[in-house]
């Protein structure tokens, strides 16, 4: 979600000001205590303004009628999107601290997921979940091209924990007008053959991200019919399956002033302990594919579309395998986040788990 609002320096500075007061202090604040607080260089009365221009805007309000203001979502989205930067010092400390701490020969990695989030939440304040990675390290042993009837072929595919699936796979109508009476069993044994060679040995991830525009002379008639045969041998990678997610540091977060009704903090256990099925597609969802250019998620109050998220804020970003996202990290708190960090937090961790994975694989 993206906030379209034209601000003054002036009226950003004041936004930022506040926001980092409320964050501080979990307390409303006027112009005068951001004038004392803030070296923000213009009057009490210009900031007032400013407070008055943001809160008709929607990125401020009040939350008693005699208070200061405080941020609402729409002007935590401003402060992420144009006025911070992670922070690089943190970002540092949490390579350091991971390197220092996690002994990838002497653990597995579900291990060393568990000791990432503790450290994750130990550092941040806030509940740290790292999902555990999908299974893409299932390589391939062997395929077979088997004609079923004219326009239609088997796809056999054993992997290397002997785990034997079959596919049917369908031509169109054209492709069948193509090659009906040329993809014939003799000719399905070349290509097999030839499939074999390329892709034995490989992980369902490498297979996924293979590139088949420069084919052997021999086999480029085939070159619709192999894109969609590897369309259909990873499909497993593209339809992600729900895994457990490591949750960390719940006690602390619940500590919060945000979190002191009892109903809210019930509905918000509940979904981290008994409804995880719901809560993983959120977390898992990949910020590349929202945005290209943005490595880290960042979800917003009402931006949450689970109910007891809807006053927490959620960072995430994935790790991967072969350049395939294979797991989240996240840190799940108030909405009243020090944001700086929290990004660089989750941003660092999800790098160090993509080299880990590839050392442990």
């Amino acid at each position: 979600m993206s906030v379209q609002v034209s601000l003054t320096n002036r009226q950003q500075h004041v936004l930022w000001a506040t926001v980092r007061h409320y964050i501080a202090t979990a307390e409303p604040v006027g112009s005068k205590v951001l004038a004392q607080e803030y070296d923000l260089s213009f009057s009490p009365a210009t900031i007032r303004a400013c407070m008055g221009v943001l809160e008709k805007s929607g990125l401020l309000y009040q939350p008693h009628t005699s208070a200061g203001r405080i941020p609402s979502d729409s002007g935590y989205r401003i402060y992420v999107d144009q006025l911070i930067t992670p922070s690089e010092t943190m970002g540092r400390q949490v390579e350091h601290l991971l390197a220092d701490s996690l002994k990838l020969e002497e653990s597995n990695f579900e291990v060393l997921l568990r000791d990432a989030a503790q450290i994750l939440s130990t550092l941040s304040g806030y509940i740290a979940l790292i999902t555990m990675p999908q299974t893409r390290t299932m390589r391939l042993r062997h395929l077979q091209l088997v004609p079923i009837q004219p326009g239609r072929v088997m796809l056999i595919v054993v992997t290397d924990g002997y785990q034997t699936q079959s596919v049917l796979m369908e031509l169109t109508q054209s492709e069948k007008e193509e090659v009906e009476g040329e993809i014939v069993e003799h000719e399905l044994q070349i290509l097999s053959n030839f499939l074999n060679s390329k892709l034995r040995g490989r992980s369902l991830g490498e297979i996924a991200i293979l590139d088949w525009s420069e084919l052997d002379r021999e086999f480029v008639q085939y070159a619709d019919f192999l894109k969609n045969l590897l369309s259909e041998l990873t499909r497993p990678i593209r339809t992600p399956v729900a895994t457990p997610i490591l949750i960390r540091g719940i006690s602390e977060v619940l500590r919060q002033p945000e979190f002191s009704e009892l109903q809210q903090v019930k509905m918000l256990l509940h979904l981290l302990e008994e409804e995880q099925d719901l809560l993983w597609p959120t977390i898992f969802e990949s910020p590349e594919e929202l945005n290209p250019k943005r490595r880290v998620k960042v979800r917003i109050g009402a931006e949450n579309s689970l109910a007891p998220m809807r006053t927490c804020t959620l960072v995430s970003a994935t790790y991967k395998q072969d350049e395939i996202p294979v797991g989240s990290v996240g840190i799940l708190g108030p909405t009243r986040m020090l944001y700086e960090n929290a990004i660089a937090l989750v941003e660092a961790t999800a790098d160090y788990l993509t080299v880990a994975l590839s050392q442990v694989a």
